[in-house]
């Protein structure tokens, strides 16, 4: 038989649950920014990954390049506007004042934050599906005619091949996790401009630090913790024997980060007056 659940205490309640998600689904597609941020997530992958495809050469066998790294360089770029995206979502509401109506409506405020992190992930995911996918397929078409052959121990680009496959779905998965690090900064700080650079900081300081420390053993750290060069380790296909963390192991890390972000967030949703 099914206890009651103790004074002050609810059972969660789908319905609620549900209630939230359609409210920011609401938000998300009605307002103005996101499908235009949406196609500039898929238009400056596809784009850079492009651009740095047509500008990469392998010459003779054993060039040391990879091509689906090359093809997903994209993504480096694509990534701030995935934060800029995550930031405004809840950001916005600060500056114009909707977030105490959302609280209002919907006073758990948990339940709120993970229906913002629910539909935002939903949205970057697809973005990065069609971004990655496109990345992909302008690689395999451009990189063929640059060296990148069976002459020179190189297959076309294919998804078919479970290291290509695993550094596609990789980059999707690094895209959402990026949102939602950036979702649970934005919540914290409330700021929209304070909230990006910080984001942007922590994705691309570390790389830049990492390069300038001349102790290789703090830079292999560096290399470790840092949720940009960690997480981006799920592209490589090539010399994996000589990367500080195995390709999940670092998405691990960008997990880590991202949920530390977003917890940091829930408390000071929750503490913090609207």
């Amino acid at each position: 038989m099914r206890r009651a659940p103790a004074r002050g205490t609810r059972w969660p309640d789908p319905q609620y649950a549900g209630h939230a998600l359609h409210a920011e689904w609401t938000k998300a597609r009605t307002a103005g920014s996101t499908i235009w941020l949406l196609l500039a997530i898929i238009a400056t992958t596809i784009a850079v990954g492009s651009a740095v495809a047509t500008a990469t050469r392998c010459p003779a066998a054993g060039c040391g390049q990879d091509p689906a790294r090359v093809s997903l360089s994209g993504i480096d770029l694509g990534q701030a506007v995935v934060a800029i995206l995550a930031v405004l979502a809840i950001s916005n509401e600060y500056s114009t004042g909707m977030i105490r109506v959302t609280l209002t409506a919907m006073p758990r405020r948990h339940t709120v934050l993970a229906a913002k992190a629910a539909v935002l992930s939903g949205l970057v995911l697809a973005a990065g599906t069609i971004a990655v996918l496109g990345s992909v397929l302008a690689g395999r078409l451009i990189l063929s005619g640059h060296g990148f052959t069976p002459a020179h121990g190189y297959e076309l680009l294919s998804l078919d091949s479970p290291t290509v496959l695993r550094a596609a779905a990789g980059s999707v998965l690094y895209l959402a996790l990026v949102a939602l690090l950036s979702l649970g900064v934005a919540t914290a700080v409330r700021d929209s401009a304070v909230a990006i650079g910080l984001v942007l900081g922590l994705l691309y300081v570390f790389p830049i630090v990492s390069t300038v420390v001349a102790n290789q053993h703090w830079q292999r750290h560096l290399e470790q913790i840092g949720p940009m060069n960690a997480g981006l380790y799920v592209q490589a296909t090539v010399g994996l024997k000589i990367l500080p963390l195995t390709p999940w192991q670092g998405l691990g890390v960008l997990a880590a980060w991202a949920f530390g972000a977003l917890l940091l967030g829930a408390v000071v949703l929750r503490l913090r007056d609207a």
